[in-house]
């Protein structure tokens, strides 16, 4: 396995500046994740990588070796596609060895080769079939054991789960996650699906317009989103954005918006007088007393909690509630802060503001 070394790397089509000075360094064994809306570059970025895609600018090294400049079978990475790209004439067999028939290996080598990925991917009984007797979840496995077999340095996941139902999509999820900690392997992984991103990776880098917006684990996306875009990408339900202004009144530190105030933590004096952007995760508002005021327009059921639409005047507000289930659309809900601290930004620049 090898590190990924991503410096500078810019790709225009015509006019079009697709991929804006993209550093990235992706360590060795790393399962890092691409995430982003459509047409933020994360797919151009990943076959940039693989040599399928030439870039305008910067360098790629893979391992010690720069591979700029080398075709896609000189880069040693293997790459598992949305479509799968599976010969619809071969077997099972024949699909995952195919890359060592190419390269005129012996056939104990390829069967060897083959049986191992197998092994691993639970595709053993299915060896003989052809692809049109498999789920899409066993297509899926065999586009990995595919890859799997050519023991490359670096794996390339294209968007892999997104043809996928919602079920299977969550155990190919964990089947992933599994192969990576078996086989040690570097993977850098696309995907549009954050709740995907959050759960398979090491580290996300978080793409909007060719642009890599930040760079970090899960855990640091979602308790430190470094602007806006990523504060309200990451995260589901979506983070609360609401504008207002942080005063100081009566020795107290409050945010205030149209529909009322909320205290706030000492801490936040040094934003006194500051128009905002204040963002609050659904899950850290709860109902009270005292706080701001709306009307529940929407109630999403989801067994133990309720997901609730609250029009507070300005936004829809979104807040998770574990604890009275028996709310009603058009009723009056009052909100106030829980025990985690929300999140400022620029109302201008989008840019997380630190107390």
């Amino acid at each position: 396995m090898a590190k990924v070394r991503i410096d500078g790397v810019r790709k225009s089509f015509g006019d079009v500046e697709v991929l804006k000075n993209i550093d990235i360094d992706i360590t060795d064994g790393e399962f890092l994740v691409l995430v982003g809306p459509s047409g933020c570059g994360k797919s151009t970025l990943l076959r940039s990588i693989a040599g399928l895609e030439g870039i305008t600018a910067g360098r790629i090294h893979i391992g010690e070796e720069d591979v700029t400049e080398r075709p896609p079978k000189g880069r040693d990475v293997a790459m598992v596609f949305q479509n799968y790209a599976l010969y619809p004439h071969m077997t099972v067999a024949r699909n995952m060895g195919f890359s060592l028939e190419l390269k005129r290996a012996s056939r104990a080598e390829r069967e060897a080769a083959v049986a191992k990925a197998a092994e691993i991917l639970g595709l053993t009984p299915l060896l003989k079939r052809y692809p049109r007797q498999l789920s899409g979840g066993q297509r899926q496995r065999v586009a990995m054991g595919r890859a799997i077999v050519r023991n490359p340095q670096v794996f390339l996941f294209d968007e892999p789960l997104s043809n996928l139902d919602a079920k299977l999509r969550v155990t190919m999820r964990s089947e992933i996650k599994q192969l990576h900690q078996r086989l040690g392997s570097t993977i850098v992984y696309v995907t549009h699906d954050q709740v995907e991103a959050m759960t398979m990776a090491d580290r996300i880098a978080v793409m909007h317009g060719g642009v890599l917006e930040q760079l970090g684990t899960p855990q640091e996306l979602y308790e430190r989103p470094a602007n806006r875009f990523v504060a309200t990408f990451i995260g589901s339900p979506s983070m609360n954005l609401i504008h207002g202004e942080v005063i100081a009144e009566g020795g107290q530190v409050l945010f205030r918006t149209i529909a009322g105030t909320l205290p706030l933590a000492p801490k936040y004096m040094a934003l006194s007088g500051r128009s905002v952007e204040m963002g609050i995760r659904p899950e850290n508002f709860v109902l009270a007393d005292a706080g701001l005021s709306g009307t529940i327009t929407q109630i999403d059921p989801m067994g133990a909690e309720q997901h609730l639409f609250i029009d507070v005047g300005g936004p829809q507000i979104v807040t998770i509630d574990r604890v009275r289930l028996d709310n009603r659309v058009g009723q009056t809900a009052t909100i106030a802060l829980g025990a985690h601290e929300p999140h400022f930004f620029d109302p201008d620049s989008g840019r997380r503001i630190d107390a």
